[in-house]
């Protein structure tokens, strides 16, 4: 495929506690997700420019969506972050490519933070990190 909007082609999935992979993509509003890998400064005194070495790789999400606290829906997925110490199953596929690992990543969310606004609305955030040491990766899916 060539250039692409954001739109209708996703699709995001995250363990519960359980372990069971859960489709909640319905209560996303928006996400976003980062790669980013570590730099080591290695320039000596006889440089004139930055000289650097690529170091560890690691994945970083944030999902945001709309309180749903149905069956298996999002607010089932987080309402245990703040309670339990478990790596959840991650994937994300966009347009026939998977971020992932194996092909889920493996996360630590840190929080479930909710937010009722002066609009009345309810919505939460929920952060995550890589957990378990392995290269992030696209695939073709």
């Amino acid at each position: 495929m060539a250039k692409e909007t954001g739109l209708g082609w996703t699709a995001l999935s995250v363990d519960d506690s359980g372990g069971t992979l859960r489709d909640i993509r319905n209560d996303i509003t928006n996400f976003q997700f980062s790669t980013p890998r570590g730099v080591q400064d290695v320039t000596g005194i006889d440089k004139s420019a930055m000289e650097r070495l690529l170091l560890l790789a690691d994945l970083s999400v944030t999902l945001n969506g709309v309180f749903n606290d149905g069956s298996n829906a999002s607010h089932d997925v987080f309402k245990t972050v703040p309670s339990t110490s478990v790596a959840r199953e991650f994937t994300l596929t966009v347009s026939g490519q998977t971020l992932g690992t194996t092909p889920t990543a493996t996360l630590l969310f840190t929080d479930y933070a909710l937010t009722r606004a002066q609009d009345g609305s309810l919505t939460w955030s929920a952060p995550g990190v890589l957990a378990n040491g392995e290269v992030p990766t696209w695939t073709s899916a």
